[in-house]
């Protein structure tokens, strides 16, 4: 029978690892440690971020480059004197009268009035408008019977009627919005029936197979796949509700922007006049965004 004895805390016939690395002459390299995690700001730890933060610039460089060019054309084309600068001040000096205007608090008096009769008249376009495209574009008889008036009036330029409409509901508020509200309904009106007639039969065949009543056929086929089609015509009526109210605010009215630039004009306050131009570029701009993301989240079922 072997005895094993234990000498220095090894076992006979098993000799400590102390040892075999003295007797190897190569240092005990200790417990395994786990790899060093990577160091916050190192390539590994923040590529992704960093990638993601170049496409995000890359992007705004792309989609701004056009307007930026805009811009220094139009700053250095009176500045080298190929146009008047009495007639188109450089850019630098149109936002200087931008700047003026919003510390002496008359630009924000200015947009608040008109975005208040602007979306005042959009808001009732869309009332009326949707429900009645989807109810023309529904029942077949009562499209053939309104198209005709439809065709007369879509073709009716609205600034044409702005004398009928001061003359009739007079010069102050009424008249301006009830213009607004007359551009706003053809494009959503238009748009809505053809968004209508445009979903696919074999969803709505595919619906009443099922046996969906005619306000859960509305509900879950026709308003989901009309939506695009509802909203370009509803773009189109935000961006003609401004661009009417402006012509509007020129007859009669006494604030807007509409007024800020034709008085700007007849008082020959010229980078005034730019200023109130910008300024509603400005706010067509932004109310376009605002529909494309009301669309977008609306339309989020699309690929």
């Amino acid at each position: 029978m072997t005895v094993s004895t234990t000498t220095g805390g090894a076992t006979a016939g098993h000799p400590s690892p102390a040892r075999d690395a003295g007797q190897s002459g190569r240092p005990d390299p200790g417990p395994p440690h786990a790899p060093a995690a990577a160091p916050v700001g190192s390539p590994g730890g923040s590529g992704p971020a960093v990638r993601a933060t170049l496409r995000v610039l890359r992007r705004i460089v792309v989609r701004s480059a056009a307007i930026v060019a805009f811009l220094a054309l139009w700053e250095l084309t009176p500045r080298v004197g190929l146009v008047e600068a009495t007639w188109l001040p450089p850019f630098s000096t149109v936002a200087a009268a931008i700047a003026d205007l919003a510390l002496s608090g008359a630009l924000f008096e200015h947009v608040a009035i008109s975005l208040q009769r602007s979306l005042l008249g959009f808001l009732i376009a869309i009332a009326v408008s949707v429900p009645l495209g989807l109810l023309i574009a529904w029942y077949r008889p009562l499209a053939e019977v309104l198209d005709p008036l439809l065709e007369i009036f879509r073709n009716t330029a609205a600034l044409a009627l702005l004398p009928v409409f001061v003359l009739i509901l007079g010069i102050g508020e009424l008249s301006k919005v009830s213009l607004i509200v007359f551009a706003c309904v053809w494009p959503i009106l238009l748009n809505t029936i053809s968004a209508v007639r445009d979903v696919d039969p074999l969803l709505i065949k595919s619906a009443r197979s099922i046996g969906l009543s005619s306000p859960r056929l509305f509900q879950k086929v026709i308003l989901p796949a009309a939506v695009p089609t509802i909203f370009t015509g509803i773009r189109l009526a935000g961006a003609v509700s401004i661009l009417v109210l402006i012509a509007a605010e020129m007859v009669g009215a006494k604030a807007g922007l509409g007024y800020l630039i034709n008085a700007s004009q007849v008082n020959f306050l010229i980078p005034e006049m730019y200023a109130g131009i910008v300024t509603v570029s400005a706010i067509g701009v932004g109310f376009n965004y605002v529909l494309v993301r009301i669309e977008r989240r609306l339309s989020r079922w699309r690929t």
